[in-house]
């Protein structure tokens, strides 16, 4: 493990945050640790971890040294105190939520979120009596009239998918501190390597680690990241984080833990009740895929600027949604918000609406057709058909996600061959 120093750079700590060789075999890579249960050392030793008075592995729905390692990794590159990986970004988000809520409570969350969101936020998480209030976060009035008594948190998309729109983090978390609740920020667009959502305000990052993180479309997962500076305690609205715990004797989280008092909650809480694991299989490809973050996200925000700009020129293309175009409305955001690039993820309207969306994605050789985002590979999807189907028209057209519109998340191939790609397909969808 590496010592707490602030001389390290993305690049050395995305290699080496939260790992050491291995102590028994002196093994380099992390290794996969395959195992539901770890042996005690003897009964006060089992009791110690139990009660939460001493920290160590026991069964792996809770902990496991692979998952451990991620973890830390992913905290450490988001500036976070502590982080708790889950079995999906989606899990992530419920992870996140579940210390804060209660029956009657509500979050306060953008509209321009990935569909999946909207409908989690929108039907399933009635189901446990919470409710969500969906506003448009360029309107920082708006957001602030949603919050009431029995607001919780903040939630939104450092960059948004579908469209790539870039939110103003630090007007919205100025809402937040104002309002004494937490800000929540999904960050799986834009990485930490593009954004670090803590250093504008966010309480929580959550994370499909899904996405960019693996960057190779072979496993899923999430993560929550705990920036460790709320006060838990300074109100009484978070009583699973500063009131008495029954499960663990009446202690109080945030009174034992501190600024790790969320990350031990979602273990010790979230994880033991919920079950959302991630498996260790998992966290090791995601580790070997965040060796090469920085490099990859340099080219995946290369190949997007210029195929956008592409894009934008060519008569059959309505418009691009990208930030990083001169003509974007976000674009002033992109060197505050995302210092590094507006990321590679954006959506384009095609001229002939809905039928010559379907064309174009079923013409293309390269771009894969396919519900994800962060490939190393490029990828297309059209959303209003797809992954936002569920959604009325309005709340598609609030989404980014209008009929006439596909999302594309921009890989690493040869930029040529993925202009030559577009053109020919285009050309089809224009015929």
């Amino acid at each position: 493990m590496m010592s707490d120093t602030p001389s390290y750079g993305f690049d050395t700590l995305q290699i080496h945050a939260g790992a050491r060789p291995d102590p028994a075999t002196g093994a380099r890579q992390t290794p996969i640790y395959q195992s539901t249960a770890y042996v005690f050392r003897d009964a006060d030793h089992a009791a110690a971890l139990f009660n939460l008075q001493e920290v160590g592995f026991i069964y792996s729905r809770l902990t496991n040294p692979t998952v451990a390692v991620l973890q830390e990794r992913i905290a450490t590159l988001e500036g976070g105190v502590g982080g708790v990986c889950c079995s999906s970004g989606h899990a992530a988000q419920i992870m996140a939520l579940f210390p804060l809520m209660q029956p009657g409570c509500n979050v306060v969350v953008s509209t321009r979120l990935y569909g999946g969101t909207v409908t989690q936020f929108s039907q399933t998480i009635k189901r446990f009596g919470w409710s969500a209030t969906f506003v448009d976060f360029d309107d920082l009035d708006a957001v602030k009239s949603a919050i009431d008594g029995d607001t919780r948190a903040i939630f939104c998309e450092s960059i948004a998918n579908p469209g790539g729109y870039i939110t103003d983090l630090d007007a919205i978390s100025e809402i937040s501190d104002a309002a004494g609740i937490p800000l929540i920020v999904d960050n799986t667009s834009a990485t930490p390597f593009l954004c670090r959502p803590i250093e504008h305000g966010a309480t929580l990052v959550v994370h499909s680690t899904t996405k960019y993180l693996t960057g190779n479309g072979t496993v899923t997962g999430g993560c929550v990241v705990d920036s460790g500076k709320f006060d838990w305690s300074a109100s009484d609205k978070f009583p699973s984080l500063s009131a008495p715990e029954p499960a663990y004797h009446g202690m109080k989280f945030h009174e034992t833990f501190g600024p790790l008092a969320f990350t031990f909650h979602g273990i010790a809480v979230g994880l033991r009740d919920l079950g959302m694991t991630m498996n260790p299989q998992a966290a090791h490809y995601t580790l070997m895929g965040i060796e090469t973050l920085s490099l990859r996200m340099e080219r995946h925000v290369e190949n997007a600027m210029r195929l956008a700009e592409w894009l934008e020129k060519d008569e059959r293309v309505d418009y691009v949604t990208y930030a990083g175009l001169k003509s974007s409305p976000y674009y002033d955001r992109v060197a505050k918000i995302c210092p590094r690039g507006a990321g590679a993820l954006f959506t384009f309207a095609v001229k002939g609406g809905y039928e010559a969306c379907i064309k174009l994605v079923d013409s293309l050789e390269i771009f894969s057709h396919v519900a994800n985002l962060g490939d190393a590979r490029s990828l297309i999807i059209h959303s209003a058909s797809t992954t936002h189907r569920q959604l009325t028209a309005e709340q598609q057209e609030a989404a980014g996600a209008a009929p006439n519109v596909v999302r594309v998340s921009i890989g690493i191939e040869s930029f040529e061959d993925l202009v030559a790609d577009l053109d020919q397909a285009l050309s089809k969808a224009a015929a």
